[in-house]
């Protein structure tokens, strides 16, 4: 499921934004400070982030224009949650490099529509209903998943680690970020788990002499295969 990064000092506002967001299908992180985010976000980093421009520790402005100078998140999407409406300040803020800009108070199912723009132009796996890479194709919706025109039953494990995988094709995962985004932040599982589950998954995926579309990186972790589709 796409991820958003809640960075608002409101509480009862960011509760809200979080009961929308789940309700509508993502993952929620919150969090109240802005120096608090910026080190969430050096340790992990979401599809999405709404960033209240007033914060404690270090002002949403100032974490905007941090986050834009990093390579790791210079792409990250990232809507201004503001009381500012002026135009001077609309400007600031996007040119700072926020993606858009929504002044306080706001229509909570627009912003939810504004979300889910900008990860279809920015991230566009995240929102799809359909993976596909190769002959191998998962369905979000349906919970199938197809290799070469033959269903492939998987387990509700194994089917979220192949998504998991497949919508960041190329990137590593080590074994505990593939731990909080498959089983969550709030399960104890050994990290010797994840490599019993990719090796249950790649019996079911890889039949006869077809390709292995996951690629294990020594002392690193796993990858889905960037180069799989052209193989």
């Amino acid at each position: 499921m796409p991820s958003v990064m809640i960075v608002e000092d409101e509480e009862a506002l960011s509760l809200l934004l979080r009961y929308n967001l789940e309700a509508e299908g993502f993952a929620v992180e919150a969090c109240m400070r802005g120096d608090e985010a910026e080190i969430r976000l050096r340790e992990s980093q979401p599809d999405l982030v709404l960033l209240d421009w007033m914060l404690p520790g270090l002002s949403g402005i100032e974490l905007c224009r941090r986050l834009r100078a990093r390579e790791e998140t210079e792409r990250l999407p990232i809507i201004m949650l503001t009381a500012r409406g002026e135009e001077a300040e609309r400007v600031r803020g996007l040119a700072i490099g926020a993606d858009d800009y929504v002044v306080k108070p706001f229509s909570v199912p627009e912003l939810m529509a504004r979300v889910r723009a900008i990860l279809r132009r920015a991230k566009p796996e995240v929102v799809s209903s359909q993976l596909k890479a190769g002959d191998l194709e998962l369905d979000r919706e349906t919970h199938r998943v197809r290799r070469g025109g033959r269903e492939i039953h998987l387990g509700p494990t194994e089917f979220r680690l192949l998504e998991f995988l497949m919508t960041s094709p190329g990137r590593v995962f080590a074994r505990e970020q593939l731990l909080d985004g498959v089983w969550g932040h709030d399960v104890y599982v050994d990290e010797r788990t994840v490599d019993v589950h990719v090796g249950r998954l790649r019996k079911s995926l890889n039949r006869g002499k077809a390709k292995d579309p996951i690629r294990t990186v020594r002392g690193s972790g796993y990858a889905f295969d960037d180069q799989f589709a052209a193989k």
